[in-house]
Formats: structure tokens, C-alpha cells, sequence
């Protein structure tokens, strides 16, 4: 006898393939109008780590595809609204549902919402230690150590300062609550670099 998915799970699995495409698509497009495809197969692979550098490129042509990325002028742009999208600190998206993405258009590219609660029902109380735990941490010791921290990296990996600071600047847009060394430490991580040596040279005497 066939099996089928419950309609409440069908929508929530289905709200979820489309959050992973929407928020993905969100922070690589953050700030950007256009970018070429080399820097969004980058971006998916090497900047995110959110699937292989062999499979960054198949990604970008299944979201071509999808109809969620559209090629103009040598670039390649957003080709729907991806309206207010929230993205969890520490997400992570499934690399499935980005080498094979649902479909931009129609129903699938709405959230799906899989209950609504009554006009009656408590709403629920912020938790501080949550907002605590978001608030930007402005003592930071290690702060101070930022151009060491540059320096040391730039030398180590042979990129340029202004490639170097570029970088990192992607990461901090993309994760939001990271310091600017920890923004440096993540691509000294890309690069490959001994991160035993990063850590000495954030050393606070």
C-alpha cells in the first residue's frame, strides 16, 4: 500500500528546501546587485564551505535553472525578490537542496507556513539570554591585535592586504556577530594555514 506525506509535513518540507535556497542566495547577494559566476561558485565553495569547490559550479547552473539566478551582462543577478529573509545564527545550509533546488517559480517560492496560531494562544517571551548572547561584545582584548593579526596572515598566505581585508569583509556581512580578527582567522582557515600560529599570534600579554 503507497505510503503519502501528511500535507502539514509536505509544506514544512517543502518551506525548508526553499528557506535553505532564500537564505543562501541572501548572503552571497548581500550588498551586491550583480556578481560574476566565478565569485558566486567562490563564495558557495571556498568562502562558505557550504558544498566542494567541484561542485560549486553545478550548484550555480542548477539555480540557473531553478530560476532562481538569471545571467545579464556577463553577471549573474537575483531573478525573484527574496523579500525578508532570517538567517539563524550558525545556520548551515543542506548542500541537496542547493545542488538540487526547487523551483523559483509558483507556489514553491513562498515560505511555506504550517500553522497559525489562534489569536488566543500566549505569545512568547523574548529570552534574554538569547539577546544577551547576541549583543556585540565591544572589550574584546584581542581587538588591539586586528593588524598584527592582518599582517601576520597576509605574509603567511601571499595574499595582498587589500584582497586580505576584502575577504574578510565578506565573512563578517555574512555571519554578522564575528569580530574583525575572528573575520581574519576564518580565511587564514581558507588558506590553509596553521591555525596553531594564529592563535599565538593573538596571544594577549
Amino acid at each position: 500500500m503507497p505510503t503519502f506525506m501528511k500535507p502539514s509535513v509536505l509544506l514544512a518540507h517543502m518551506g525548508e528546501d526553499v528557506d535553505d535556497v532564500r537564505r543562501a542566495l541572501t548572503i552571497v547577494f548581500r550588498g551586491h546587485d550583480g556578481l560574476p559566476q566565478a565569485d558566486v561558485e567562490r563564495m558557495f565553495s571556498f568562502d562558505m564551505e557550504w558544498v566542494a569547490p567541484h561542485e560549486a559550479e553545478d550548484v550555480v547552473n542548477a539555480l540557473l535553472a531553478a530560476g532562481w539566478l538569471k545571467s545579464e551582462g556577463g553577471q549573474l543577478h537575483l531573478a525573484v525578490p527574496l523579500g525578508d529573509v532570517n538567517v539563524p545564527f550558525g545556520w548551515f545550509p543542506r548542500p541537496s537542496r542547493l545542488m538540487r533546488p526547487v523551483p523559483a517559480a509558483g507556489p514553491a517560492a513562498t515560505p511555506a507556513v504550517v500553522s497559525t496560531p489562534s489569536a488566543s494562544s500566549p505569545k512568547p517571551a523574548p529570552n534574554p539570554t538569547t539577546t544577551e548572547r547576541q549583543a556585540p561584545v565591544s572589550d574584546d582584548p584581542r581587538a588591539r591585535l586586528t593588524q598584527r593579526v592582518a599582517r601576520f596572515i597576509a605574509r603567511q598566505s601571499g595574499l595582498e592586504m587589500d584582497e586580505l581585508q576584502r575577504r574578510a569583509e565578506r565573512k563578517t556581512r555574512a555571519f554578522h556577530l564575528i569580530t574583525p580578527w575572528m573575520a581574519y582567522a576564518l580565511v587564514a582557515r581558507e588558506q590553509g594555514l596553521v591555525m596553531d600560529d594564529i592563535v599565538q599570534s593573538l596571544e594577549v600579554v
